[in-house]
């Protein structure tokens, strides 16, 4: 196990081993939509593309000094956490992520994994970004930002592994509640096992298949961002449209309607508490 990986860009020739459109045993989202259909088929020839194209390789994890902007997110990690901290005050009223996004129910069926959404696939949740105004100061430092929420992992929550569904961004998670020990707490992407840190940014390829576990007795919390990888023309071009289409498939308007649902309760809810006092 260590904290430091290599930034080694993979062998174009791996593309087909490594960034499978699948994962084993983690059944595929499957919409009949022919739309979604269509859509799919374009991704899967846009990936070959995006490995072919990256500007800065391809590797699982990637070395911070690759982006410059990763040291100013995380010089705002006092201000981000006081705002976590408030939003943890109803940690029993987060929504879990499958809640969201009902495809997250292939990896995750129990109620362990939270989420506080600021930013999913360019949409604002504008009462959470209310509620955490320099978590979305800070993310604004981020180029292509394209998802930002706050991601919950309570005692004893392990996510299988899987892949992300497209390679087409890149991943960061900032540490902000990071509890001991280190052992029972940790994120494999491909075969290199990494440990949060309060206060610094992983960055990683969740297109390789990745687990994570939080085996303490303890909530674990990252700054979860996705945004988009660094490509070289065509690819970027592609990429951009896909990642701006990606809105109209089913799964992702599903999954901004479910939230629209939550947020509307959660603050009523607030509201009403508000009033009563």
């Amino acid at each position: 196990m260590t904290d430091i990986i290599a930034n080694t860009p993979l062998p174009e020739k791996t593309a087909p081993e490594t960034q499978d459109f699948a994962t084993a045993g983690i059944a595929p989202m499957d919409r009949p939509s022919a739309i979604t259909r269509f859509f799919m088929g374009i991704v899967a020839w846009a990936e070959g593309l995006n490995f072919k194209y990256a500007k800065l390789g391809n590797p699982p994890v990637y070395d911070n000094s690759v982006f410059p902007w990763a040291t100013e997110v995380e010089k705002a990690w006092p201000q981000i956490r006081a705002e976590l901290d408030r939003v943890l005050v109803r940690q029993s009223e987060l929504p879990s992520f499958q809640e969201i996004s009902t495809d997250v129910a292939t990896i995750s069926k129990d109620n362990r994994w939270k989420t506080f959404f600021l930013l999913g696939f360019g949409v604002k949740s504008e009462q959470n970004i209310r509620a955490c105004p320099q978590t979305w100061k800070a993310v604004q430092k981020i180029p292509g930002l394209k998802t930002a929420m706050f991601s919950i992992f309570e005692p004893g929550k392990h996510l299988p592994a899987h892949r992300g569904p497209y390679n087409g961004v890149l991943r960061l998670h900032l540490g902000m509640i990071v509890p001991e020990p280190v052992d029972k707490l940790a994120i494999r992407v491909k075969d290199q096992i990494c440990h949060w840190q309060e206060g610094k940014a992983l960055i990683f390829d969740d297109a390789y298949e990745h687990e994570a576990w939080n085996h303490t007795d303890k909530t674990r919390v990252v700054l979860f961002i996705d945004f988009v990888k660094p490509l070289k023309f065509p690819a970027r071009l592609i990429n951009w449209t896909l990642l701006n289409l990606a809105i109209f498939t089913p799964f992702i308007r599903e999954g901004l309607d479910n939230h629209k649902e939550w947020e509307k309760k959660f603050y009523a809810q607030a509201e009403a508490l508000r009033n009563r006092g």
